[in-house]
């Protein structure tokens, strides 16, 4: 079992007691939950999550009032984890932890070269990790300031993101691709990114039907590690690939969409106009499913 994988190792190195500390609050977390403690894949699993430096530093954030204590997992994925968070007024965020084991930047050096807001950081996987957290949390920033639908940042420190929770007593809140859509969806998408684009010169660049939640009638958009100033010089490449995504995905459940090409020009352009006033000549149908 993973007790005694942990103290084989504090024997090994007398790691100081916060760490012990935060160490068994981690492991009591995901064995109440049933993530770990199966099998050695699982247990592996577990160490690359919370590995010592990021113990320490959700043990530092945690010290700031930033949460009390967290509870289960919300969401995994092969970059990062994000985990169920409570502060002390009861008030719930969503403590985000980038894997170091996973941080490559080879695989993530288009969204990071050329941005002029992210010149010098380290190369090596925990300085990737934690560029992905500081690059986040900068993102949602810029975003929530210009009011676009977006979690609110909280505070971040090394490869943890402290944001707002999205949801209810710990569930999170559907995705796109988990609920019924309309038409007013896809245009409250298309004017969330021209707020992105226009207010906070970003561009989302990983735009999907699973980075889009739908709470209690609002559209948020969330996952925002890979957004780019829109001085980026794939800034719009990127805004093409979003939209495309977008337009897959509504076309999939039966709507007509918006030309790319037009929607572009609108969303980078100084047009004031609302997106179910566009029309692109394409004959699109805005009421509903084709």
């Amino acid at each position: 079992m993973l007790s005694v994988i942990v103290m084989k190792y504090l024997r090994e190195h007398d790691e100081d007691h916060d760490y012990v500390k935060a160490h068994k609050e981690a492991e009591r977390i995901d064995k109440r939950d049933r993530v770990i403690l199966k099998n050695a894949e699982e247990r592996r699993v577990f160490e690359e999550v919370f590995d010592r430096q990021t113990l320490m530093t959700l043990h530092n954030l945690s010290n700031r009032g930033a949460f009390s204590y967290l509870n289960g997992v919300v969401s995994t994925g092969k970059e990062s984890r994000v985990y169920w968070g409570v502060k002390e007024d009861k008030t719930n965020v969503a403590v985000k932890i980038y894997l170091v084991a996973s941080s490559d930047f080879k695989r993530r050096a288009q969204y990071v070269l050329g941005d002029p807001r992210f010149q010098r950081f380290r190369r090596d996987s925990r300085g990737v990790a934690e560029l992905w957290a500081r690059k986040e949390f900068t993102n949602l920033k810029q975003a929530h300031e210009a009011r676009a639908s977006v979690p609110k940042p909280e505070t971040y420190l090394g490869n943890v993101l402290i944001m707002e929770f999205i949801g209810k007593d710990g569930v999170a809140a559907k995705k796109l691709t988990d609920i019924d859509v309309s038409k007013q969806d896809y245009f409250e998408i298309i004017k969330q990114l021209k707020i992105l684009y226009s207010k906070a010169q970003l561009v989302h660049a990983d735009l999907s039907e699973y980075n889009v939640f739908k709470f209690e009638g609002k559209i948020v958009l969330f996952d925002f590690g890979s957004a780019v100033s829109i001085l980026h010089p794939l800034a719009k490449e990127f805004l093409q690939r979003d939209l495309e995504n977008l337009n897959r995905f509504f076309k999939k459940r039966g709507f007509k969409t918006l030309n790319t090409e037009n929607i572009i020009t609108k969303v980078s352009g100084k047009s004031h106009e609302e997106p179910e006033e566009w029309d692109d000549g394409s004959g699109a149908d805005n009421q509903g499913p084709a």
